[in-house]
Parts: structure tokens; C-alpha cells; sequence
């Protein structure tokens, strides 16, 4: 075993879970669930069979990554964040075959007690701020807040807000890493 794990965390067997991981207090790893390395995974974290999580993501205290959720690389998941499978369940209705996928693109940042309703797509280095709903697709680099969240701007690859309108065609730069983005219509790159 090539990673950490507390005496009172469970690894279901057949979990594979990368070298320099770390799964701390009261974890639950089930036994389908494919963790990268360099893998955070705090306090109270349940992780289900159908979940994948790349490399150097943090899963902050408190937070269940259901089946069919799938984290790229550096996602960060804040504290007591929620995930969703199933669009509209109902404790009477099996509804184990309506699963939705949902992917939380490379870099990106889920803010403390936002909730991501299922089968979305979260762009990369998109920055959803503490207690947002996100219930559509968002762009990568979108900067997302409110119930249900809406954009309110755009976000570096660092993690600041980018002096950019919302549409359009403007530049701007990263004043920590000198990045250069070009805004074109309602989609933002790294040039």
C-alpha cells in the first residue's frame, strides 16, 4: 500500500486508490471506485463503486461522490459540498438504471456547500462559489454563484476573477502567471 490511510477509514476491496493518497477519519471507499495519486480525501468521505477521481484532487470533509460522478485532475470539492446521481428520486421508486453522468473537468473548484445537480458538465477551471446550484452545463472558466447559480464572470487557471465581460470578443491577462485569454462570443481560452 503506496498510500495513507487512518485506522478508521474502510477501502473496500478491489478500491484501487494511487501512490501518495491520502484517506483520512471515518472514509468509505467502495470497492469499484478507480483514485489517482496525490488524492485528498478528508474527514467523512464516502466514495461510490462507479466514481472515478484523477490525479491531485482534494474531497474536502463531509462529501459523497456518487456513482457515475467523475472528477479529472486537480479538481477541488469544498467542505459538506453535495454530488446527485438521480435527477428525481423517490425513496419508493428504484431507480438504480437512471444514474446520470456527471464530469467535473480538469482544475476546477466546487465551493463549500454548493450542490451539483446530476448529469452536468462542469468545464475546466470553472469556479462555482460556496452554496451555488448548478443544474446546467458550465462553461469552462466560468465563474458561477447563487441558487440556481448563474455566471457572474470568469475565473484564471490561478483562481482569480478575470477583468472580462460576460459575451464578447476581449483579452485579458493573469497578473500572477502573465496568462493571456481571449474572450471570444461567450467562450474563454488560454492562449
Amino acid at each position: 500500500m503506496d498510500y495513507f490511510k487512518h485506522e478508521s477509514a474502510i477501502v473496500d476491496e478491489g478500491a484501487q486508490i494511487g501512490s501518495g493518497s491520502r484517506v483520512w477519519h471515518f472514509v468509505h471507499v467502495c470497492s469499484g471506485a478507480k483514485i489517482g495519486q496525490g488524492v485528498s480525501l478528508g474527514q467523512n468521505v464516502f466514495v461510490g463503486n462507479k466514481v472515478t477521481i484523477a490525479d491531485n484532487c482534494k474531497v474536502q470533509n463531509n462529501v459523497s461522490v456518487y456513482d457515475n460522478v467523475h472528477l479529472e485532475e486537480g479538481v477541488f470539492c469544498g467542505p459538506s459540498m453535495v454530488f446527485t446521481n438521480v435527477y428525481n428520486p423517490r425513496s419508493l421508486i428504484e431507480r438504480k438504471d437512471e444514474y446520470k453522468d456527471t464530469w467535473v473537468r480538469k482544475g476546477a473548484t466546487l465551493g463549500a456547500n454548493c450542490t451539483i445537480v446530476c448529469g452536468v458538465n462542469v468545464g475546466k477551471f470553472a469556479f462555482i462559489g460556496a452554496g451555488a446550484v448548478i443544474n446546467k452545463d458550465v462553461p469552462a472558466y466560468a465563474l458561477m454563484v447563487g441558487v440556481p447559480a448563474k455566471q457572474i464572470g470568469w475565473m484564471s487557471e490561478y483562481g482569480e476573477q478575470l477583468d472580462l465581460p460576460l459575451t464578447g470578443n476581449a483579452q485579458a491577462t493573469c497578473p500572477h502567471t502573465g496568462d493571456i485569454y481571449q474572450l471570444t462570443d461567450s467562450m474563454l481560452e488560454k492562449i
